[in-house]
Protein backbone atom coordinates (compact mmCIF):
# COMPACT_ATOMS: atom_id res chain seq x y z
CA UNK A 1 0.00 0.00 0.00
CA UNK A 2 1.21 3.35 -1.11
CA UNK A 3 2.27 5.92 1.84
CA UNK A 4 -0.34 8.59 1.66
CA UNK A 5 1.57 12.33 1.17
CA UNK A 6 1.40 14.53 3.37
CA UNK A 7 -1.16 17.32 3.82
CA UNK A 8 -1.25 19.89 1.46
CA UNK A 9 -0.75 23.86 2.85
CA UNK A 10 -1.28 27.16 1.25
CA UNK A 11 0.67 30.44 1.19
CA UNK A 12 -0.62 33.28 -0.13
CA UNK A 13 2.05 36.05 -1.69
CA UNK A 14 1.36 39.66 -3.56
CA UNK A 15 4.21 41.13 -5.61
CA UNK A 16 2.89 43.04 -8.44
CA UNK A 17 0.72 41.78 -11.12
CA UNK A 18 -1.07 38.38 -10.61
CA UNK A 19 0.06 37.46 -13.53
CA UNK A 20 3.56 37.88 -13.22
CA UNK A 21 3.58 36.20 -9.62
CA UNK A 22 2.61 32.62 -10.94
CA UNK A 23 4.97 31.43 -13.30
CA UNK A 24 7.55 31.58 -10.79
CA UNK A 25 6.17 28.95 -8.35
CA UNK A 26 3.79 26.87 -11.12
CA UNK A 27 6.81 25.03 -12.09
CA UNK A 28 8.29 24.17 -8.72
CA UNK A 29 8.38 20.85 -7.28
CA UNK A 30 5.83 19.97 -4.94
CA UNK A 31 3.44 22.62 -6.18
CA UNK A 32 0.03 21.33 -6.63
CA UNK A 33 -1.93 24.96 -7.86
CA UNK A 34 -1.19 28.93 -8.37
CA UNK A 35 -4.53 30.37 -8.07
CA UNK A 36 -4.50 34.13 -9.11
CA UNK A 37 -6.77 36.35 -6.97
CA UNK A 38 -7.60 39.25 -4.37
CA UNK A 39 -6.87 39.73 -0.48
CA UNK A 40 -6.42 41.97 2.36
CA UNK A 41 -9.29 44.17 1.50
CA UNK A 42 -12.70 45.37 2.75
CA UNK A 43 -15.30 44.45 -0.33
CA UNK A 44 -16.28 40.76 -0.32
CA UNK A 45 -15.92 38.85 -3.78
CA UNK A 46 -14.30 41.74 -5.89
CA UNK A 47 -13.87 42.37 -9.64
CA UNK A 48 -10.95 42.94 -11.21
CA UNK A 49 -12.40 46.28 -12.47
CA UNK A 50 -12.76 46.81 -8.48
CA UNK A 51 -9.46 46.00 -7.43
CA UNK A 52 -8.09 47.50 -10.28
CA UNK A 53 -9.58 51.04 -9.02
CA UNK A 54 -7.98 51.01 -5.63
CA UNK A 55 -10.83 51.57 -3.99
CA UNK A 56 -11.01 48.13 -2.13
CA UNK A 57 -7.79 48.01 -0.39
CA UNK A 58 -7.00 44.37 -2.03
CA UNK A 59 -4.02 43.66 -3.30
CA UNK A 60 -3.46 41.22 -6.37
CA UNK A 61 -1.77 38.21 -5.18
CA UNK A 62 -1.26 34.39 -5.66
CA UNK A 63 -3.07 30.97 -3.38
CA UNK A 64 -0.33 28.22 -3.74
CA UNK A 65 -1.02 24.84 -2.63
CA UNK A 66 1.97 22.80 -2.29
CA UNK A 67 2.77 19.93 -0.61
CA UNK A 68 5.50 21.05 2.53
CA UNK A 69 7.52 17.98 2.28
CA UNK A 70 9.00 18.66 -1.27
CA UNK A 71 8.60 22.14 -0.88
CA UNK A 72 8.60 23.76 3.04
CA UNK A 73 7.39 27.39 3.34
CA UNK A 74 10.69 28.59 4.18
CA UNK A 75 11.97 27.67 0.77
CA UNK A 76 8.79 29.03 -1.15
CA UNK A 77 9.76 32.76 0.98
CA UNK A 78 13.46 32.33 -0.67
CA UNK A 79 11.23 31.91 -4.44
CA UNK A 80 9.29 34.77 -3.00
CA UNK A 81 12.23 37.25 -2.32
CA UNK A 82 13.62 36.80 -5.52
CA UNK A 83 10.80 37.45 -7.77
CA UNK A 84 9.59 40.77 -5.99
CA UNK A 85 11.32 44.21 -4.98
CA UNK A 86 11.22 43.68 -1.51
CA UNK A 87 12.15 47.45 -0.88
CA UNK A 88 9.29 49.24 -3.38
CA UNK A 89 6.45 49.78 -1.01
CA UNK A 90 4.28 51.56 -3.58
CA UNK A 91 3.65 48.32 -6.27
CA UNK A 92 6.17 46.31 -8.18
CA UNK A 93 8.21 47.41 -11.53
CA UNK A 94 6.02 48.51 -13.93
CA UNK A 95 2.72 47.74 -11.81
CA UNK A 96 2.12 51.04 -9.75
CA UNK A 97 -0.56 51.28 -6.73
CA UNK A 98 -1.64 50.00 -3.23
CA UNK A 99 -3.14 46.44 -5.27
CA UNK A 100 0.51 45.68 -6.23
CA UNK A 101 2.05 46.32 -2.83
CA UNK A 102 4.18 43.44 -1.71
CA UNK A 103 2.97 41.28 1.25
CA UNK A 104 3.35 37.81 2.83
CA UNK A 105 0.07 37.04 4.10
CA UNK A 106 0.34 34.28 6.46
CA UNK A 107 -1.72 31.16 7.79
CA UNK A 108 -0.36 30.56 11.33
CA UNK A 109 2.24 31.61 13.57
CA UNK A 110 4.64 29.14 12.13
CA UNK A 111 4.24 30.81 8.56
CA UNK A 112 4.40 34.36 10.53
CA UNK A 113 7.55 33.49 12.01
CA UNK A 114 9.52 32.34 9.44
CA UNK A 115 8.32 34.99 7.01
CA UNK A 116 9.89 37.39 9.85
CA UNK A 117 13.02 35.49 10.01
CA UNK A 118 13.75 35.07 5.91
CA UNK A 119 12.70 38.68 5.83
CA UNK A 120 15.05 39.85 8.72
CA UNK A 121 18.04 37.39 6.77
CA UNK A 122 17.56 39.24 3.74
CA UNK A 123 17.88 42.84 5.55
CA UNK A 124 20.95 41.57 7.18
CA UNK A 125 22.11 40.19 3.92
CA UNK A 126 22.63 43.63 2.59
CA UNK A 127 21.72 42.63 -0.64
CA UNK A 128 19.82 45.86 -1.42
CA UNK A 129 20.69 49.32 -0.40
CA UNK A 130 17.39 50.45 0.75
CA UNK A 131 14.96 49.31 3.51
CA UNK A 132 13.48 45.92 3.29
CA UNK A 133 9.50 47.11 3.16
CA UNK A 134 7.67 43.97 2.18
CA UNK A 135 4.81 43.50 4.86
CA UNK A 136 4.15 40.70 6.84
CA UNK A 137 0.33 40.72 7.44
CA UNK A 138 -2.04 37.60 8.85
CA UNK A 139 -4.49 35.74 5.59
CA UNK A 140 -7.16 37.43 4.97
CA UNK A 141 -10.17 36.27 2.89
CA UNK A 142 -8.79 35.60 -0.41
CA UNK A 143 -11.03 35.42 -4.14
CA UNK A 144 -9.77 34.02 -6.83
CA UNK A 145 -9.61 36.13 -9.97
CA UNK A 146 -11.81 35.91 -12.74
CA UNK A 147 -11.01 32.74 -14.95
CA UNK A 148 -9.53 34.45 -17.37
CA UNK A 149 -6.85 36.08 -15.35
CA UNK A 150 -5.81 32.01 -14.32
CA UNK A 151 -2.54 30.63 -16.00
CA UNK A 152 -2.32 33.83 -18.05
CA UNK A 153 0.85 33.16 -19.20
CA UNK A 154 -0.01 30.48 -20.70
CA UNK A 155 -2.98 31.69 -22.24
CA UNK A 156 -1.81 35.01 -23.27
CA UNK A 157 2.13 34.31 -24.04
CA UNK A 158 3.08 37.57 -25.80
CA UNK A 159 0.64 39.76 -23.43
CA UNK A 160 2.83 38.04 -20.30
CA UNK A 161 6.51 37.93 -21.53
CA UNK A 162 5.65 42.31 -22.11
CA UNK A 163 4.91 42.17 -18.70
CA UNK A 164 7.77 40.22 -17.48
CA UNK A 165 9.79 42.56 -19.37
CA UNK A 166 8.55 45.80 -17.59
CA UNK A 167 11.43 45.46 -15.18
CA UNK A 168 10.86 41.74 -13.27
CA UNK A 169 13.50 40.13 -15.45
CA UNK A 170 16.21 43.22 -14.74
CA UNK A 171 15.64 43.11 -11.18
CA UNK A 172 16.22 39.23 -10.79
CA UNK A 173 19.37 39.41 -13.00
CA UNK A 174 20.54 42.03 -11.17
CA UNK A 175 20.15 41.25 -7.45
CA UNK A 176 19.58 37.34 -7.70
CA UNK A 177 21.67 35.76 -10.48
CA UNK A 178 25.57 37.25 -9.31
Amino acid sequence: MAEQSAQLKTAIFAGGCFWCMVQPFDSLPGIEKVVSGYTGGHVPHPTYEEVCSGTTGHTEAVEITYDPTIMPYSKLLGYYWQVTDPTDAMGQFQDRGDQYRPVIYYQDEKQKQLAEKSKAALAASERFDQPIVTKIEPAQPFYPAEEYHQDFYKKDQLHYAIEEAGGREQFIKEHWQK
